[in-house]
């Protein structure tokens, strides 16, 4: 049940321009400092993970591997994808709270 709650609030992010998708936006966020939250796909590859783990820790930016890819991609309207990363504070506050609950 939380997972949809999860997909709806990234899909509202979507929609109010407050998120961000695909590696190549994503990392221009985190490296211009306006990721607030990242989220990559529990099936993007090893590569990918590795790469964006490091660059939110080097940047300080929260990053929580979550969902597939095509799950993401679902729930912002676009085709797969791998990556994402959430600009606006109160989103990325509200996904942080609900992505440690569901790690429990």
């Amino acid at each position: 049940m939380k997972q949809n709650k999860i997909y709806s609030l990234l899909g509202l992010a979507t929609r109010s321009r407050n998120l961000v998708s695909g590696e190549f936006m994503t990392e221009t966020k985190i490296k211009h400092g306006e990721a607030e939250l990242v989220i990559v796909g529990e099936d993007a590859s090893e590569n990918t993970k590795k790469k964006f783990r490091n660059m939110c820790e080097f940047y300080q930016v929260s990053l929580f591997c979550y969902g597939t890819k095509e799950e993401l991609g679902r729930a912002i309207g676009k085709e797969m994808r791998a990556t994402l990363a959430v600009t606006d504070e109160g989103f990325a506050k509200s996904l942080k709270k609900m992505l440690e609950e569901e790690r429990r």
